[in-house]
């Protein structure tokens, strides 16, 4: 462990470990060190140079030991399980898998292996250019490039910006795949299928994946739908944000994966992204997660049973009288939970006069359960 200062000067120094060693593409002579701060989410994990370090605590031989050990870095060379036990012990891997089924176990700490180093630091997404937050698995030399530059309409990733340039001058999409569901204003929702726009899907998931700590989809699309909002001005369909959900699910979720683009998020997107959703949701009359002790509320609703009495217990409309559990509402406890903060009316609101959908036919045999 080292001290190493955050990402500006007026942070104090914090403990900090070294994850990985890569040569600096300014000067070859120099290293780049990508640390992990202890205690941290892992969305601050960072490559810096050996000037952020605090040098009463900078040791040359343990720099050099990780150097000579660091065989993350080698990706033709195949890793042992005595390597990747001691990798896990050096990196602390945190002792929760206990809590879940080992095969859930396995996987998580097979995801910390390989997720642990970020090599993007950043994207070049239309006018924004969008500091990264996790690994994503972007195919060879392009997941080692410090930054990517990626098409905002057609999601094709470059690693050369004359190429991005040049891509922009021979592109011809201006909004997403797919059919455009939804439309009010600048904004629209296209409904893209895995399965006949697969590229474009796998693009939107490695890119979402820069900024999703937990997510395992990347290639196989096919069988989601994703739902993709964007904002429209003269040039084209601006990506936004997207949901991905299942054709057919087996845990009845109606969400697979969400995101807003960093630039766009604290303006009520995402709270619009989760509302569509429901809606298309009450479209499909589909009431999730098994028995419905609510389930007029639910059908009206489409959210879950768990979630109405989940809400209704932190709500206080919940009590226990003769060995039940009954719902107790009285009209000033609704004016009072109407009036609070977290009440308050959402910027954007899903006109459901606009939305033009129909469910997708089930298949034969989701139709049978």
């Amino acid at each position: 462990m080292l001290r190493c200062r955050l990402d500006t000067s007026n942070h104090p120094y914090r403990t900090a470990e070294i994850i990985q060693i890569r040569t600096s593409e300014q000067d070859c002579k120099k290293f780049e060190y990508y640390v992990h701060y202890d205690g941290c989410n892992r969305r601050l994990d960072e490559w810096v140079e050996n000037d952020r370090f605090s040098h009463s605590y900078t040791n040359k031989d343990s720099i050099k030991k990780i150097l000579n050990t660091s065989y993350l870095d080698q990706p033709d060379r195949k890793i042992t399980r005595n390597q990747k036990r001691k990798h896990d012990e050096i990196n602390h891997i945190q002792k929760t898998y206990a809590e879940m089924d080992p095969a859930t176990a396995a996987l998580e700490k097979e995801r910390e292996a390989i997720t642990k180093v970020k090599y993007i630091d950043r994207i070049q997404f239309g006018k924004f250019e969008i500091d990264t937050w996790y690994f994503s698995p972007y195919p060879d030399e392009y997941g080692k490039q410090q930054k990517l530059w990626i098409c905002e309409y057609c999601l094709k990733y470059m690693r050369l910006e004359k190429t991005f340039r040049y891509h922009q001058g021979e592109c011809t999409s201006r909004q997403p795949p797919g059919k455009e569901i939804y439309r009010k204003g600048p904004l629209s929702v296209y409904e893209v299928d895995g399965r006949d726009h697969t590229l474009y899907c796998q693009n939107l998931c490695l890119m979402a994946k820069l900024f999703l700590d937990h997510k395992t989809l990347y290639f196989d699309v096919d069988p989601f739908f994703f739902y993709v909002l964007t904002e429209s001005d003269k040039h084209g369909a601006h990506l936004v944000g997207y949901f991905s959900k299942e054709k057919e699910s087996p845990d009845g979720n109606n969400v697979a994966c969400i995101l807003t683009l960093p630039p766009y998020q604290r303006k009520g997107f995402g709270k619009f992204l989760i509302a569509f959703s429901y809606e298309l949701s009450k479209k499909e009359r589909v009431n999730y997660r098994g028995a419905l002790s609510v389930k007029e509320l639910s059908h009206m609703t489409s959210i879950t049973t768990e979630d109405i009495i989940s809400t209704l217990q932190s709500l206080n409309m919940v009590q226990y009288w003769r060995g039940q559990h009954v719902i107790c509402v009285t009209p000033k406890l609704v004016e009072q939970q109407l009036n609070s903060f977290q009440c308050r009316k959402p910027k954007l609101i899903v006109d459901v006069n606009l939305l033009r959908w129909t469910p997708p036919k089930k298949s034969n045999k989701a139709a049978k359960k």
